[in-house]
């Protein structure tokens, strides 16, 4: 590494790959993408990006790799100004857009050996081999790429992603129209890119996906990022657990002293349901279940259940802004 890159990186010396301070774009026609977004993506981490459709996911994507301009604000990436230093920034990112664009024609291994000489990385078949295996590509190196499943085609796509050997890696919508197993095996290799250091941004639809994946989840909506937090901590602080309870005799109605607890009955009457904050001090459950004692009200059975990542997520863009 040159001294003044490694000075330079001293400097920056952060957590952070990426940092976005005040981001906006607002387009010709007068619409606003972005509006002051804030955002900083740690190193070596998988960062889900979730929001609806015309949320601002990819125009932020976009300008990050340089692909659109932003009408204000600031990007860095590993401590370089994406204007100002936009070969050292572009050449840190690999991008997987949702669909190959060119190519279809030359082989997966040409794909791969032009995108890398595109950044201008020295010719390395080892490296390439690598990948190709790790995505298992290796019996399809020297086929057409249009000739690919649509599965393997998307595999193709990350590996010429990788193929300059980027520290990050966005991808947008990884498995969109793959099938279960092959999703499986992504999100293996998605693991396995994150414990080689690379910090890996993803934009998805599914959300489980994110909820298998991500370290952190942010969610935009209407251009601005309305909440950045760690997974497991989302899910603990916005989720709900709800106590479901099994009775023994159906009821034709919740009895009017255990209004109070919000039970739900199911619609065959065979079922309570309480919902309850994991974060409060107390749940509830020792009352609820000596009241319904008292009321004469018996279960043959119980089981907890907690709110999925998709729950949380419908949830917060539902929110008024």
């Amino acid at each position: 590494m040159p001294i003044s890159d490694a000075k330079h990186r001293i400097i920056a010396g952060m957590q952070s790959m990426i940092s976005i301070k005040d981001l906006s774009k607002v387009y010709a026609g007068g619409f606003t993408a972005l509006k002051s977004v804030s955002l900083d993506i740690d190193r070596g981490e998988i960062f889900a990006l979730l929001g609806p459709n015309g949320a601002g996911k990819t125009t932020l994507i976009n300008i990050v790799c340089g692909i659109v301009n932003a009408s204000g604000g600031s990007v860095e990436v590993d401590g370089y100004d994406i204007q100002r230093d936009f070969r050292q920034t572009r050449t840190r990112i690999g991008l997987v857009p949702q669909e190959m664009a060119s190519e279809s024609f030359e082989t997966v291994w040409n794909t791969c050996s032009f995108s890398r000489g595109l950044f201008g990385k020295p010719p390395s078949p080892e490296y390439l081999e690598k990948v190709l295996r790790s995505l298992s590509l290796w019996d399809k190196r020297d086929t057409i790429t249009m000739q690919l499943s649509g599965g393997m085609k998307r595999r193709v796509l990350i590996a010429k992603a990788l193929a300059h050997e980027p520290e990050v890696l966005f991808l947008d919508e990884p498995t969109a129209g793959v099938d279960v197993e092959l999703r499986q095996d992504m999100w293996n290799v998605v693991s396995a890119l994150r414990d080689q250091g690379v910090t890996v941004i993803l934009t998805t639809h599914y959300i489980e996906e994110a909820e298998q994946l991500a370290d952190r989840v942010g969610v935009i909506n209407h251009g601005e990022i309305i909440l950045v937090e760690q997974k497991a901590k989302l899910m603990r602080d916005l989720g709900k657990k709800q106590l479901v309870l099994n009775l023994q005799e159906p009821l034709s109605e919740v009895p009017a002293e255990l209004k109070d607890y919000g039970l739900e009955l199911s619609d065959d009457h065979n079922d309570l349901t309480f919902t309850y904050d994991t974060a409060r001090e107390r749940t509830g459950i020792t009352a609820l279940l000596g009241d319904l004692s008292k009321a004469g009200i018996h279960f043959n059975d119980l089981h907890t259940s907690q709110s999925s990542l998709e729950e949380i997520f419908v949830d917060l863009v539902k929110r008024p802004q």
